[in-house]
């Protein structure tokens, strides 16, 4: 039996980690070398997560789950360490020189999360764009350069994983974290003594896509495929309203 490898990085919403997907199957040669190495394992919670699984049950096939930092993910994509990205990241041109993306899937935008009631009162990144502030975002990601054109006089730091970066405001070494809304919300939730609030930034549009290696025309068109099918049936909408409008999974979580 031909024994193949598939792995897929996903962004698990709370937890806020990366995994892979590994599997064994006998096929003959396919268009898509990727949807040859795909696979389905274990159960982690998240709204990337649950889109991985679809995608995986949909592929009849088995998902594994790892950690990798977010600022890693490309490069592993470039290697062919993985062969898959569904983990909340931002379709940009730069991005899209290095693979292909399908989506969005999911439409988002920055947010400060912050202790702060000047912070949490701004209109606009000018208002924030002081050296009194110091903001912390994740290293490699939209975010932290947003913060660095909207906000150059500001203080800037940068943090390995998104949860590095709660606790930084959280423990009031920095003012503020900025970030993708949907983290800003969930960091809210799970920090309900921290007196946290998250507000949405009205300067990025942020869409969300799923990243695959160049040159792979079938999975590219499967992919496309499979997310217009979730949108139009209503389960995009559905995975929403899950994870984003009630924090009811919470007790799930360490």
């Amino acid at each position: 039996m031909k024994k193949t490898k598939w792995t897929m990085v996903v962004l698990m919403i709370g937890c806020l980690l990366a995994g892979c997907a590994e599997m064994n199957q006998t096929t003959k040669a396919s268009s898509s070398p990727v949807m040859d190495r795909m696979t389905k394992d274990d159960k982690i919670i998240g709204v990337d997560v649950d889109l991985a699984t679809m995608i995986a049950d949909a592929m009849g096939v088995r998902l594994n789950v790892q950690r990798i930092d977010f600022n890693g993910l490309l490069p592993a994509l470039e290697s062919g360490r993985i062969d898959m990205i569904v983990s909340n990241m931002t379709m940009t041109p730069d991005r899209n020189m290095k693979a292909a993306f399908v989506g969005p899937y999911f439409t988002s935008g920055k947010a400060f999360l912050t202790k702060r009631s000047s912070i949490a009162q701004a209109k606009g990144m000018p208002d924030v764009n002081n050296p009194q502030y110091t903001f912390v975002a994740l290293k490699g990601s939209t975010s932290e350069a947003v913060i660095a054109k909207g906000a150059p006089q500001a203080k800037h730091l940068t943090a390995a994983t998104q949860n590095d970066a709660i606790q930084m405001v959280v423990d009031g070494r920095a003012d503020a974290m900025i970030a993708d809304f949907p983290i800003c919300v969930v960091a809210v939730y799970r920090n309900p003594a921290a007196g946290l609030v998250s507000v949405v930034t009205p300067i990025t549009y942020e869409p969300i896509g799923i990243a695959v290696p160049k040159g792979d025309p079938h999975l590219l068109n499967w992919l496309g495929n499979f997310l217009q099918g979730l949108e139009k049936a209503g389960y995009l909408h559905d995975l929403g309203q899950k994870w984003f409008a009630q924090p009811t999974w919470l007790p799930q979580m360490k």
